[in-house]
């Protein structure tokens, strides 16, 4: 497995703001769709957003896409989550992911691929 490395979490106090990013590393190309995930504790992991390779991203619901704004550079096949006003109920374990594809060691082929990186921990003071 490609795993994509991600970086930004940490503590921030409620109404406060941080940007997450998350790097598909070399191996991961021609990547259709970049996503962000939250897992918070004890609870399921949930969508957060999604964007489609040239199209606009979709958020999960208005409460998140009015706070939640993700962007991304395909320069550098980086995807940013930018969250502003953050809530205690933010605090969650955020996860992104990559579609795209991969050469296969054996036959040179592309093979598609889904990445997921390590997880970054949020939390969010009162």
């Amino acid at each position: 497995q490609v795993q994509l490395v991600e970086s930004g979490g940490g503590l921030v106090q409620a109404g406060g703001s941080l940007r997450l990013s998350c790097a598909a590393p070399g191996p991961i190309f021609s990547i259709n769709g970049m996503g962000w995930y939250r897992q918070p504790p004890g609870k399921q992991r949930e969508l957060v957003a999604r964007q489609t390779t040239g199209r606009a991203p979709k958020y999960s619901d208005s409460s998140v896409k009015g706070r939640f704004t993700m962007s991304r550079d395909n320069a550098k096949n980086t995807v940013y989550l930018h969250i502003t006003t953050v809530k205690p109920e933010d605090s969650a374990v955020y996860y992104c992911d990559a579609e795209g594809f991969r050469l296969d060691g054996t036959t040179g082929w592309a093979l598609r691929t889904d990445a997921w990186g390590q997880g970054a921990l949020v939390t969010v003071s009162a």
